[in-house]
């Protein structure tokens, strides 16, 4: 086995939704595989924060406040990227959003904060970025989606729907682009604890919260709740040349949790 294949010397990656969770996570591995890293959301201080880790590790990093689900800032912000780059040799698309309504009260407000977030943002960033890639002689897209694209999770149905939505932008990105050198790939995280995960819970008194998380990790098969590095992990596998022959795909990383 050539462990070569897993080093990202060289590249230069974008990561959405990077100030906290899976994707502050995302983007320290891809740095400490080499890559050189800019990372994106909507709170420019927790950016700054991991820009300065990423840099730590002795890779260049950048910061740039961007909502991702505004149209019109996602031209800009691959500017400001390639301006201090030069290109992106890989993209994650792991901002998101979920509001909890049941679908007879889902307000059409709600309903375009998540789809504009989760999937509008995601395909049109990957479409600008496929281009600047394009030129360069391809790269990697990594979209996150969710164990909930296959099972509904209730109360927040538009959160599965948008992800359900990731899951076949992937597939058609990845057949479309693949004469560019394009490989666009999923990651479909379970019970992962994250900000998103975890806020569904911070509303219940805390004992019942401490209860209701302790009932999901005895559902899945490993019993316990993943942790955010065990998702980057997987990331930098999908960025590297270790992944060469693979695209179009959601991988689970549920801990077993679908198999229930």
């Amino acid at each position: 086995m050539d462990l070569s294949q897993f080093v990202l010397e060289g590249k230069t990656a974008l990561v959405t939704g990077g100030s906290r969770g899976i994707g502050e996570a995302t983007a320290i591995a891809l740095a400490n595989a080499g890559a050189d890293v800019a990372v994106t959301s909507r709170k420019l201080p927790e950016l700054v924060r991991v820009a300065d880790r990423i840099r730590e590790v002795g890779r260049k990093s950048m910061a740039v406040e961007t909502h991702v689900g505004r149209m019109d800032q996602l031209q800009p912000l691959v500017d400001k990227v390639v301006s201090e780059f030069g290109k992106i040799d890989i993209l994650v698309n792991n901002g998101g959003t979920s509001v909890a309504s049941p679908a007879m009260e889902y307000s059409e407000k709600a309903w375009d904060s998540v789809m504009n977030l989760n999937l509008k943002g995601l395909f049109f960033l990957s479409q600008a970025v496929a281009r600047v890639m394009m030129e360069n002689g391809g790269g990697n897209i990594i979209n996150v989606t969710s164990i909930s694209a296959f099972k509904p999770e209730i109360p927040t149905c538009a959160y599965s729907i948008s992800k359900a939505g990731v899951v076949m932008a992937t597939q058609c990105m990845a057949i479309e682009w693949a004469q560019h050198n394009i490989r666009v790939n999923a990651i479909a995280p379970g019970p992962i604890d994250t900000h998103l995960f975890n806020a569904k819970y911070a509303v219940l008194p805390e004992e019942e919260a401490e209860q209701q998380l302790a009932g999901i990790a005895t559902r899945v098969p490993l019993r316990r709740i993943g942790q955010p590095n065990e998702i980057a992990d997987a990331m930098v596998f999908l960025a590297s040349n270790a992944s060469s022959y693979l695209t179009g795909q959601t991988i689970t990383i549920d801990g077993g949790l679908t198999l229930r």
